[in-house]
């Protein structure tokens, strides 16, 4: 099982990107899906979960420009970014609470990142 992440890219301060991230494998369920951000240097910072019931939860430093959410048909969880910020360039991981059979129970699984910078 692996989470692939997508959309990230170059946008000027004001705009807007979606990103997405699919996990793929045989999944039996998702539990909570999320997505992080990193800068060089620093620790990975939350920015917003949503659980396997369309419960959302968010970061003070994103709340009211980003949303989150997520696609059970699909095991896809998005992240529309708007009114972007030079502080919002970072690498940004998704991640998945996916069920293990192997273990019966919920294993914590990362995307790669995909880089978002935004220009002022």
């Amino acid at each position: 099982v692996q989470l692939q992440a997508s959309g990230g890219g170059l946008v000027q301060a004001g705009g807007s990107l979606r990103l997405s991230c699919a996990a793929s494998g045989i999944i039996h369920s998702i539990f909570d899906m999320a997505w992080y951000r990193q800068d060089p240097g620093k620790q990975r910072e939350w920015v917003a979960i949503i659980s396997n019931v369309g419960s959302t939860n968010y970061a003070d430093s994103v709340k009211g420009r980003f949303t989150i959410s997520r696609d059970n048909a699909r095991n896809t969880v998005y992240l529309q970014m708007k009114s972007l910020k030079p502080e919002d360039t970072s690498v940004y991981y998704c991640y998945a609470d996916i069920f293990a059979v192997e273990s019966a129970a919920y294993e914590p699984v990362w995307g790669q990142g995909t880089l978002v910078t935004v220009s002022s």
